[in-house]
């Protein structure tokens, strides 16, 4: 039994031995995952450092900056590396206030600021790209590229100081590509395939345009594509062992190309063996087309206004950096008596649309709220004595007169007794629709000039409409902006003179209405529709058209954010347009 008993003890014991094992293995199995899982938890972003140049950007600065702020990626993970000179803006004295409102949010800032360098000996003007300027600027960049290793940064990202990176997402979307060499695809700042990309390179360096190029710019393709060379905005993963044969300086052995960084640079990363690629997947910002020296720092400045103007179109206005303070901009009537801006009360966001890209422009607008077509009705316009033209029906849809076109009508011509009462000798009116060409005021300015010279006796200009018969148009004689227009749709913007709106008021129009539209080329003797011309006697109305056009509609039918106050309503029916069952739109 002793013998039977000891052995039942030793099994016993062996059974627990077993399960005392078991147990700690699976706590220990337990331990490992919880540790392994806080570890997971515990891994910082990447380190970046940004490296940016600033040269007479005191016009973009604060956008630029602003842009910076509102990236979407820990500021403790990023190093700032700044270097400004030669400035003869006060692009030096912006840099200083705003690193004394953020600095202590990144990581660290690496900054050196010279404000007694203005310029450059051998430079025709600020736009010049002279030898020392390359010099100089191919030593900073190789300088910031060193102090990235030397920081021992995951990521490196040159950038250009008057691009602006309204995505904030940008840090993290170039990443989670996992490529050596990426940059984002950037919008140009006015019309045209200018962007921080080459489709192509020759064998001596230089751009070639290629036909994947426009493809990619148009977003007809999208995705992340391989390309010989990017600028302005890349990033680099600096993780790769590859990119420590990077270099601005020295260049490549053998290299014989332009004395020029971006193609230095993209050389060197070609000898390293890697590639450079560019993601188009989705909208980033814009990049400034570079001018020749010919153009001045005025002219980029009015470019950059441009930016801010289009970036109102479909979005917000860029984000100005709260830690700048920027002067008021001059406002100015440009030389009219009055400038209109037309706009109803139930369209607020066309509203601070237009007032914030006037500002931006320096014209100093009236705002008048328009007449709405949804307020009227049949009592208001007895009382105004308002008959529609006989025989007028919609060319397109055969239809009679809305109640939109009517107010739209009723506000044109308000502004135009305003003219007369107020004995205005010259105005300017905008509807709430409308975007703005490059360069508009200077424009504007040219347009004014030819005018007085080249027809003393005008009586309104368009400065945007549709055009409907361009073939018929010609050029105003010995003018480079004036043409003779034909029938044409819409009033966006137009320049009238206190003759013209004796003309335009002459006719007594409430009593036979048509759309202001058609309305307008009846006058000059343009229209096609003879029945409703012969109504209209003299038709004297000395009519000009701005070409190029000045400005153009925000969207055209069809278009995404498209519609239509004057248009787009509901019928009802109204029986008393010259005596005949009609239906109106309200």
């Amino acid at each position: 039994m002793a013998s039977g008993s000891n052995k039942l003890s030793l099994k016993t014991r062996g059974i627990l031995y077993l399960c005392c094992v078991v147990v700690s293995l699976m706590v220990i199995e337990q331990i490992f995952q919880g540790c392994h899982s806080l570890e997971d938890k515990e891994v910082h972003p990447p380190t970046v450092l940004i490296a940016f140049l600033v040269r007479n950007k005191a016009h973009t600065l604060p956008w630029f900056l602003g842009h910076i702020e509102k990236l979407d990626y820990p500021k403790n993970r990023i190093t700032l590396w700044i270097r400004s000179d030669h400035n003869k803006d006060n692009s030096s004295e912006i840099l200083e206030e705003w690193l004394a409102g953020v600095q202590h949010q990144y990581h660290n800032v690496d900054v050196i600021i010279n404000s007694k360098r203005k310029g450059y000996s051998d430079e025709r003007s600020t736009n010049d790209w002279t030898k020392k300027r390359f010099k100089h600027v191919i030593k900073l960049r190789q300088q910031a590229l060193e102090m990235a290793r030397q920081k021992w940064a995951d990521y490196f990202m040159m950038l250009d100081s008057d691009v602006i990176i309204e995505n904030n997402r940008t840090l993290h979307l170039l990443m989670q590509q996992e490529k050596t060499i990426i940059a984002p695809m950037m919008n140009a700042s006015i019309i045209g395939y200018y962007s921080n990309f080459w489709g192509g390179m020759d064998k001596k360096g230089y751009y070639v345009r290629t036909k994947e190029y426009i493809q990619m710019v148009d977003l007809k393709i999208r995705g992340c594509y391989k390309v010989p060379m990017v600028h302005s905005i890349f990033l680099v993963d600096l993780r790769r062992s590859a990119t420590d044969f990077l270099a601005y300086s020295p260049s490549p052995p053998k290299y014989k190309g332009p004395y020029d960084d971006i193609i230095i640079f993209a050389h060197s990363v070609k000898a390293a063996g890697i590639s450079m690629f560019v993601l188009n997947t989705q909208y980033f910002g814009k990049v400034m087309v570079p001018l020749d020296w010919q153009y001045s720092l005025s002219d980029e400045r009015d470019q950059f206004t441009y930016v801010k103007l289009e970036a109102m179109v479909d979005g917000p206005q860029l984000y100005r950096s709260p830690h700048v303070y920027v002067p008021p901009t001059p406002q100015s009537k440009l030389g009219f008596d009055e400038i209109y801006m037309i706009n109803l009360l139930r369209r607020p966001e066309r509203r601070e649309r237009m007032v914030h890209s006037l500002y931006d422009l320096g014209i100093d607008a009236k705002l008048f709220d328009a007449i709405d077509g949804k307020n009227l009705n049949d009592t208001f316009l007895d009382e105004l004595g308002i008959d529609m033209l006989p025989g007028f029906a919609d060319p397109y849809q055969g239809r009679a007169l809305t109640m939109g076109e009517i107010g739209c009508f009723l506000s044109h011509y308000t502004i135009w007794e305003e003219v007369i009462a107020k004995k205005y000798e010259k105005i300017l009116i905008f509807e709430d629709d409308v975007r703005f060409e490059p360069y508009f005021k200077r424009k504007l300015y040219h347009l004014m000039d030819e005018v007085d010279k080249l027809v003393p006796n005008w009586d309104l200009v368009y400065l945007g409409r549709k055009r409907l018969d361009r073939d018929s148009e010609k050029m105003v004689e010995n003018s480079e902006t004036l043409i003779w227009p034909s029938y044409s749709y819409w009033t966006l913007s137009y320049m009238l003179s206190h003759r013209g709106a004796v003309k335009l008021m002459s006719h007594k129009p409430l009593h036979r209405m048509i759309p202001v539209d058609e309305y307008l080329p009846i006058l000059f003797n343009k229209h096609p529709t003879k029945d409703w011309m012969i109504q209209f006697e003299p038709r004297n109305l000395v009519g000009l058209s701005a070409e190029p056009l000045l400005l153009y509609p925000t969207h055209y039918t069809g278009e995404t954010n498209y519609f239509s106050d004057t248009e787009e309503s509901t019928a009802v029916p109204k029986d008393d347009w010259t005596g005949q069952q009609i239906t109106t739109i309200w």
